[in-house]
């Protein structure tokens, strides 16, 4: 039997922990977008850990999986029949965490146990073929959408320090309107949370939020809701930009979102502030009721 601990960290977030002899992991479960991070603190392709996984993420109700792993325990997961799905660069401060992902209604058997020699590659690992079609033809608009309006000039915002709480009633206030995007839930394990409010001209205002790990020096990125209009669209541009400088300015090294693959403005935003497409993650977020693929917009803020 395996030592089984559950942590509630907020009302839409658990944490999972699992310790025997076969396995040794934690899984934050999201229940907002129905998906779990597995952390794995042993590494190795093993049919156990396998197991635990799926029978926890179906346990509780879960349509995706993912874990961050460095490259060399990519094709673990890949016999566990997991994806890989991209990157976010710099995350472990000098080296990439890769993405790899499974919906567990379309995972597979688990591939064959072999042997991997020192010149084996991960040419052979399976993509989320229809999902990165999607997302590329949605990159390539946004950054359209860009070019065609790059030579107005971006407006001026603001930004100010946001209590918890009030940031909480907003992302309330956005999920009955079907707009929210988040609900600042925590992607990592002890990572520190800090709320902002970007404000603009005409009432403009969205609640953001980063999250930082101590041990790192990237930072995930949120923005409470994208934009409606093209006036939010150039508001939405700058909110950014003064987020990713004041990020610049704490010492963060490099930063990343997870935004829906299919909304183009808000792609546009990330294009115009340098940020670039580094992994499609299929299913993975649920917005307004609906269960969308999303994508990994990443920017290298400072030099390693």
């Amino acid at each position: 039997m395996a030592a089984t601990t559950q942590r509630a960290i907020t009302g839409t977030i658990d944490e999972l922990s699992f310790n025997n002899t076969a396995v040794s992991m934690c899984m934050i479960v999201n229940r907002r977008h129905a998906t779990v991070r597995v952390i794995d603190f042993r590494a190795g392709a093993t049919l156990a850990k396998r197991n635990f996984v799926l029978n926890a993420a179906r346990r509780e109700g879960i349509e995706k999986i993912f874990v961050l792993v460095e490259r060399d325990e990519v094709h673990s997961w890949s016999r566990l029949g997991f994806h890989r799905e991209g990157c976010i660069p710099s995350f472990y401060r000098r080296s990439d965490a890769w993405i790899m992902g499974a919906v567990v209604a379309a995972i597979g058997p688990m591939r064959p146990e072999r042997a991997y020699g020192e010149d084996d590659d991960d040419d052979d690992i399976e993509e989320p073929v229809a999902a990165i079609a999607l997302a590329d033809k949605a990159v390539d608009r946004a950054k359209k959408l860009h070019k065609e309006t790059s030579d107005k000039p971006v407006p001026q915002t603001k930004i100010a320090p946001c209590k918890r709480d009030l940031a909480l009633k907003a992302v309330s206030t956005a999920a009955k309107a079907g707009r929210a995007l988040t609900g600042f839930e925590h992607f990592s394990r002890d990572a520190e949370r800090h709320f902002l409010t970007i404000a603009g001209k005409g009432g403009f205002e969205v609640v953001a939020s980063y999250e930082v790990q101590p041990n790192f020096a990237s930072s995930m990125v949120e923005l409470l809701t994208g934009p409606r209009d093209e006036s939010e669209r150039q508001l939405t541009t700058s909110a950014l930009r003064s987020l990713v400088g004041h990020l610049a300015e704490s010492g963060t090294m490099s930063a990343f979102s997870i935004a829906p693959a299919d909304d183009v403005p808000l792609g546009s935003c990330f294009v115009a502030n340098g940020f670039r497409k580094s992994a499609v993650l299929p299913s993975h977020l649920v917005v307004g009721g609906k269960r969308k693929d999303g994508i990994v917009w990443s920017k290298k803020l400072a030099d390693n």
